[in-house]
Parts: structure tokens; C-alpha cells; sequence
């Protein structure tokens, strides 16, 4: 029998894609990924790619046979790798509007994080709320954060973006700002490694966001790495890990 006729009839009996499958398997898993995690937001994800984040993600992951790479950027940074495709996804983003149109994200977020609206205790409380700040206010945020689908129709404020943590509590502490929108965790947290838990707090809340790993929207596998990714953190709360990991956070962190 000719080699052709043979390969003919292979085909007739089993289809093409039998023949065609140990050649490529597009909805297979990598067995390494490499993610961007923030420098400086801890207790999520820190300088050291150490935090919460970290573990969730790597335990996760882990379940599914896939070994995490981490690349330590700042946040932004982070943000722009993934787009580009240099990185699979990135740690820590809220999922609202603007971030749904740039990235993909799974069904499982990683957990839910608040931000308050912060100011010196020195000066009397700037408003009762988020929509009744007086006109001109004078507002911190950090380059490239979420801050809620709201955040953007707040009347009469002036937005000053700062770089990072730091830079932003130091425009407050000398007065070239009203006021600064901090995730609360975090703010715990630079708030006692400043030094200045005494001189800044929150005064009303700006919004509650569930953050996830946001995946690279034109990367063929990252809708499968997705949902291996929600299954990893079910198993985790299943097992009863997931939560006692938000515990230890809990009950490390300067305030809730």
C-alpha cells in the first residue's frame, strides 16, 4: 500500500485532527508564567515580591501544575508589560470600565480591597463625603490606580498624581495637598513605616473593589489561564487556606 493511500485512509478513520494533534495544542497551559507584581504595596505585593498577592497567586497556580515568575515593577509599569505582552498578566487591578476594555480578568478576584479619602488631623474634616468636597480640593492619587468607576465624575476637585506612596503622603505632610485616596490596608501600613499614623487618617470612605490578576488580552492563553487560575483559588478556599492567608493579613496589618 502506498504511503499516501495509507495516510488516506488514517485520516478517513480518524479525521484530520488526529493526525494534526501532536503537533499543536493552543488550549494546553504553560508550565511557567511570568507576572508583573507591584514594588510597593504592601501588605499585597512588596519591593521584595513578597505579600498576599504573592501567595495567592503562587498557591493557585501551583494546583495546576503552573510555576509563577514574578517581575517587580512599579504598578504602572506593570500595567504597560502586560499590554504589551511582555508579561502574562499583573497583580492587584480593580476591575471596573476602564481596566474591563484593557485586560482580561477571570471570575475569582484575589479579594476585596476599600480606599478612604485621607487628611492631616490638624485640619477639620474636608467634607462628609466624596460629592460634597469643596470647590478646588486638592487631590492625591498614585500614577495608574483604580480608584472606582465613580472616582472620575467627583465634582470640584484638582488631581495631583503622585509616583508612588511616599511621594504622595509627602505632598500631604507639607501641605500641597487637601487630601490623598489610599487603599486602607496600605495606608496601615506606610502610615506606621513613616512614622505618621499620629498625624494622618481617613475621613470618609472612597470605594470598595475587588481586585484580580489581570491577564493580557491579546495572549492566546490567557482565557485558559484564567480559569485555571479560579480554580486554583476554589481549592484554596475550599481547603480552608485562602481564608486563614486573609487572617494573617488581617491581623498583621496596622489598621482595617
Amino acid at each position: 500500500m502506498s504511503r499516501l493511500l495509507y495516510l488516506l485512509l488514517i485520516m478517513g478513520c480518524f479525521g484530520i485532527g488526529a493526525l494534526l494533534s501532536p503537533l499543536a495544542h493552543p488550549s494546553e497551559l504553560p508550565q511557567k508564567i511570568r507576572l508583573a507584581a507591584e514594588d510597593s504595596w504592601p501588605p499585597f505585593a512588596d519591593a521584595q515580591g513578597m505579600g498576599l498577592s504573592h501567595r495567592l497567586v503562587q498557591r493557585a497556580f501551583a494546583s495546576e501544575s503552573i510555576e509563577v515568575e514574578s517581575l517587580v515593577v512599579p504598578y504602572n509599569r506593570g500595567l504597560i508589560l502586560t499590554e504589551q505582552g511582555k508579561v502574562n498578566a499583573v497583580f492587584n487591578v480593580a476591575r471596573q470600565q476602564s481596566t474591563e476594555t484593557r485586560f482580561l480578568f477571570g471570575s475569582e478576584p484575589l479579594f476585596l480591597a476599600s480606599a478612604s479619602f485621607y487628611q492631616l488631623k490638624d485640619k477639620p474634616p474636608i467634607a462628609a463625603d466624596k460629592w460634597s468636597l469643596p470647590p478646588g480640593s486638592r487631590i492625591g492619587i498614585v500614577r495608574g490606580y483604580e480608584y472606582g468607576d465613580e472616582f472620575d465624575r467627583l465634582p470640584n476637585i484638582e488631581l495631583k498624581v503622585a509616583d508612588n506612596q511616599y511621594q504622595l503622603l509627602n505632598l500631604l505632610l507639607t501641605h500641597k495637598l487637601d487630601a490623598v485616596v489610599m487603599y486602607d490596608k496600605v495606608a496601615g501600613e506606610f502610615l506606621h513605616t513613616t512614622g505618621v499614623a499620629t498625624e494622618v487618617y481617613p475621613v470618609f470612605s472612597n470605594h470598595t473593589s475587588e481586585l484580580f490578576l489581570a491577564f493580557d488580552k491579546g495572549a492566546a492563553e490567557s482565557a485558559a489561564l484564567a480559569q485555571a487560575l479560579d480554580r486554583g483559588l476554589k481549592r484554596l478556599k475550599q481547603s480552608g487556606e485562602y481564608q486563614k492567608l486573609l487572617a494573617d493579613i488581617g491581623s498583621t496589618s496596622r489598621r482595617d
